[in-house]
């Protein structure tokens, strides 16, 4: 089961790495609070037809210019959650990165901002149940 969701991971940062982002439209990133705020108007969740809902977070961090650093990692799926569901939610993932990137960084955000962390919660369950949780 771990090699399968190995697979998943690496399609889906494929996809990112493969298409360039585009900057998603909107006012420049000042905080902290505006970094989620900016991620969240790029989330487009998989249609219920080709996924059941669940929560996802993903672990991502920017240099200076906005751009992603490193590789996102994601480090939470909820547990009922299928192979494709998982896929298709990391697909969507990746996709609201490519489109909020790079990230309109204010110039004294962009130094605050540089090389830190963020983890991104993306809640599309009625409920989160906290003892389903199934960590990756």
């Amino acid at each position: 089961m771990a090699r399968c969701g190995n697979r998943l991971l690496v399609a889906a940062a494929v996809l990112l790495l493969g298409v360039s982002g585009a900057k998603a439209e909107g006012a420049q990133v000042n905080t902290i609070q505006d970094v989620f705020r900016h991620l969240h108007t790029c989330w487009k969740p998989p249609p219920p037809a080709r996924a059941r809902p669940l929560d996802i977070t993903v672990v991502v961090s920017f240099n200076r210019d906005g751009n992603i650093l490193g590789h996102p990692r994601i480090t939470y799926e909820s547990a009922e959650a299928s192979d494709n569901d998982r896929l298709q939610y990391r697909i969507a993932v990746m996709e609201a990165l490519q489109r909020c990137t790079p990230m309109p960084f204010t110039d004294a955000m962009a130094g605050a901002a540089a090389g830190r962390p963020f983890a991104i919660q993306f809640r599309n369950r009625k409920t989160s149940p906290p003892t389903q949780e199934r960590r990756v």
